[in-house]
């Protein structure tokens, strides 16, 4: 519960940095995560890994557009939801089910003038991600062999680029896409029976696209 306060702390507080009334516009489309995850093993034998699915959930990003070239974007969204798969010696094991929120705060620049119908851009921003709901599936806890077998992810602060356009369609509506690679890197951590049994140092980097209708406020 901590974190995901925290969470929805920090992306109130960017919602409500000095975006003014005028030069604001909101983006809403589907958004997906595709983690290119790598881990460490999770073992001295290393005959144990991680890796987790793809999902797609309802994308929000908010556009202040600080002068005719430069916007700042923040990114959010409702939590995704990811399956940790096994690697090595757990392959085909579903290992957990987690969650997490990745708003991100994103500084672009948009090529051609502010008139134009299309206007492609590239942004260079940062990421907070925080993981919550980490459930261990019952193929980890019989790999374990107990049922008190907990799993954390400590949460991630990381580098963000983006690629994208808006197109215009009249005064108020307009269509809005981009691609985003994302630094993410947690430590998971398993205990079972209240003692640490298992770590890996995991690499989600997501490559992130959402597509969706812009409108300007």
């Amino acid at each position: 519960m901590k974190k995901q306060l925290n969470a929805a702390l920090l992306t109130s507080l960017l919602v409500a940095a000095p975006f003014a009334n005028a030069n604001l516009s909101l983006n809403v489309g589907a958004i997906n995560v595709n983690p290119t995850s790598s881990a460490s093993p999770i073992d001295q034998n290393n005959a144990l890994g991680l890796s987790a699915d793809a999902n797609t959930q309802l994308g929000l990003t908010f556009d202040y557009a600080y002068s005719d070239n430069i916007v700042f974007e923040l990114v959010a969204a409702t939590p995704f939801s990811h399956t940790v798969n096994g690697e090595g010696g757990l392959k085909g094991a579903d290992i957990a089910k987690i969650k997490h929120l990745p708003p991100t705060l994103l500084a672009q620049y948009h090529f051609l003038a502010k008139d134009a119908a299309f206007r492609p851009f590239v942004g260079l921003g940062l990421n907070y991600t925080v993981f919550f709901d980490e459930e261990p599936s019952a193929a980890l806890k019989a790999t374990l062999g107990t049922n008190d077998v907990k799993l954390d992810l400590d949460s991630s602060f990381g580098l963000a680029l983006q690629a994208g356009f808006n197109y215009t369609l009249d005064e108020k509506w307009g269509i809005h896409g981009m691609v985003a690679k994302i630094d993410i890197d947690t430590d998971a951590t398993v205990y079972a029976n209240g003692a640490k049994a298992l770590t890996s140092s995991v690499k989600v980097d997501p490559v992130v696209a959402m597509l969706g209708i812009k409108y300007n406020f």
